[in-house]
């Protein structure tokens, strides 16, 4: 049997991809627990869909992408020549395909103009805290930034996917904070 403890984190330090230790409240470290919970919520997010619907096959590959952007993060900067595109680190190719996933599913339902207030159902409430999770990890990703990197533009536009795709989810009402102000007992 596997023992799921190596006991080699109890001195603070995590293990890097290609070798290395970092201290566990690193600025990367600390980026990929961002991340990692980034990718738990959007988990929880897609097992409120239908196993078989767009939508989750979407967030499956969103939760995907997550782990090339975590290997790329727990690479020491002496090892980053080792990095894919696209395997071990972020590509152009996957920050554009996230612009076209953006205009794919803002063209699915009319885009509310208003502050929109989270809550409408559990899928997209789940989207909007995977949000605020994955805004989270971008403003923890500028500390870390690397020169060569697209992490910040990958998780920059990452959380405007998964706001469209929470209003994607709440389907065709949006609430808004002026609706809610308006409807009685809302």
């Amino acid at each position: 049997m596997v023992k799921i403890y190596t006991r080699t984190g109890d001195d603070g330090t995590t293990g890097l991809l290609f070798g290395g230790r970092a201290h566990k409240d690193s600025d990367p470290i600390e980026l990929n627990g961002a991340v990692d919970e980034a990718q738990a919520a959007l988990g929880w997010a897609r097992s409120l869909q239908p196993a078989d619907s767009e939508l989750n096959r979407t967030i499956a590959e969103l939760e995907r992408d997550l782990w090339i952007l975590m290997a790329e993060v727990a690479t020491a900067e002496g090892n980053r020549a080792k990095l894919e595109d696209g395997r071990t680190r972020v590509s152009q190719a996957m920050v554009d395909a996230i612009e076209t996933r953006i205009d794919y599913w803002s063209n699915q339902v009319e885009m509310p103009k208003e502050f929109v207030v989270p809550g409408e159902n559990q899928a997209s409430a789940a989207l909007d805290v995977a949000r605020t999770i994955v805004r989270r990890a971008e403003r923890i990703a500028v500390a870390w930034a690397v020169a060569d990197s697209l992490v910040v533009s990958y998780l920059n536009r990452l959380s405007d996917l998964v706001w469209t795709l929470a209003r994607v989810a709440e389907g065709p009402q949006h609430r808004t904070a002026r609706s809610m102000k308006e409807t009685p007992n809302a």
